[in-house]
């Protein structure tokens, strides 16, 4: 039994904004309330602290199948842990593809044997995410798939793209597509505009991402289905979006922490790690981005979690391969660059990070502190001071161009299902050091 004391509670489904305390047992919540008393129970003081419903990443590559040298279900989840999220989706370009039922009992055991957060396996839309045969999608789901999404090599084909979208409806399930136009982004490296003209790399038309999500905004229309449009970075794409929304199309987006802080121009010093898919954008699209988190067009924050050897990244700009990693950076950069600077209010935070997360994943007792759910906690202390230290992250990967940084605001706690996977004293000053006021834990009162 845990009882977290004197802490700010933030829970925007039930409507809580407040000092409060949380009981849990057994893994479960039991009760929010004042002055709540428990005399057995270990108690977590979390004086002026955030206390929110877990935190859930939708756009995660644990790499496990296949790749086990970049990421495994082992190392990404203890990242998610430190980064504070309770519960992470795992995308399907694993080495073999999740496309059928085998392959997500298998990252579903390895998350049972090593995992210290949730694993919520995404499966392929098409088999080996090739873009012409769906996957055996009803199997999957059975075996545990709460979403499909072919990520990165997205579906060209509208046809086979309707199909999907008309079978997903069986099974009351999200299709995350990655929008892009493969052939208007002409193999692009990065965003296309002056930047790119003035470094000498291809770009990559804006374009390429608002045709497919117009198209998909027409194919959600059409069938109904449920379109879930991965890391949204133009202002045309989320036009497209709001104007879906209000037609009451059945359209949802995120955003990643990279396309709301940083800009094309951050690729002038050819560092690889500011290479990712999409790419870093114009100011105006981050502006965009911005208010599109803030407004309900974009409905949640992703990390696009992208971990790649240093082998990797150590190539010429055009020949390194896209991404970036972000589990450990998501939390600090949002609460820095959307909280602190007045954009978006902890509670839209929590929404966007929480909430609306576990309702686009049908997730029944997540995304909320109501009596009942799981017990999964992520505690935040919005003026700790944290810099990026990518030596001492939990990741496999170092490729992020965050580090260094120094930002306001980080986790400090993550429960789940009742058990404390990571504490920030526990971490030392590491990972994301900082100098925040440190949690007490009295166990002094157990019986």
């Amino acid at each position: 039994m845990i009882l977290i004391k004197n802490g700010t509670v933030v829970d925007p489904a039930n409507q809580i904004h407040g000092k409060f305390d949380v009981l849990i047992d057994n893994g479960k919540i039991i009760r929010v309330g004042r002055a709540l008393k428990a005399p057995r129970a270990s108690v977590i003081n979390a004086a002026q602290q955030i206390v929110a419903p877990g935190f859930i990443d939708m756009h995660v590559h644990l790499r496990e199948p296949g790749r086990e040298d970049v990421e495994t279900v082992q190392s990404g989840t203890a990242a998610a842990a430190a980064g504070g999220f309770t519960a992470v989706m795992a995308m399907p370009n694993t080495q073999p593809v999740n496309d059928d039922a085998t392959v997500t009992r298998f990252i579903l055991d390895r998350a049972r044997e090593s995992g210290v957060v949730t694993v919520l396996p995404c499966g392929a839309i098409t088999a080996g995410s090739q873009g012409e045969v769906l996957s055996e999608i009803g199997e999957m789901v059975k075996a545990g798939a709460v979403a499909i999404s072919d990520d990165g090599r997205p579906v060209m084909n509208a046809q086979v793209m309707r199909r999907a979208l008309e079978y997903s409806k069986i099974f009351d399930i999200p299709v995350v597509d990655h929008c892009e136009d493969q052939a208007l982004a002409a193999a692009g490296v990065m965003n296309e505009g002056y930047h790119s003209t003035r470094l000498g790399l291809r770009g990559m038309s804006s374009a390429a991402e608002e045709v497919p999500v117009a198209r998909d905004v027409i194919l959600a229309k059409v069938t109904g289905a449920r379109v879930h449009i991965a890391h949204v970075s133009t202002r045309g794409a989320i036009q497209s979006i709001r104007e879906a929304k209000r037609n009451g199309i059945s359209i949802t987006a995120e955003a990643t922490p990279h396309h709301f802080t940083l800009t094309d121009e951050a690729v002038s010093h050819y560092d690889t790690h500011t290479k990712m898919n999409p790419p870093l954008r114009s100011a105006d699209d981050v502006a965009a981005v911005i208010e599109g988190l803030a407004d309900g067009t974009i409905d949640c924050i992703a990390s696009d979690h992208a971990p790649h050897t240093l082998e990797d990244k150590m190539l010429e700009y055009d020949q390194a391969p896209f991404g970036i990693i972000g589990l450990e950076t998501a939390v600090s950069l949002a609460l820095d660059r959307l909280v602190r600077s007045g954009c978006l209010s902890i509670v839209r935070l929590v929404e966007l990070m929480s909430l609306a997360p576990a309702r686009l994943l049908k997730l029944p007792s997540k995304g909320a502190l109501s009596p009942g759910y799981d017990a999964d906690i992520t505690i935040l202390d919005v003026r700790r001071t944290v810099k990026v230290d990518v030596r001492r992250f939990r990741s496999k990967g170092r490729n992020t161009p965050f580090n260094g940084w120094e930002l306001r605001g980080a986790p400090v706690m993550t429960i789940v299902q009742g058990k404390v996977v990571w504490a920030a004293e526990a971490h030392d000053a590491g990972g994301l050091a900082g100098d925040g006021l440190p949690m007490v834990v009295d166990d002094s009162n157990m019986k």
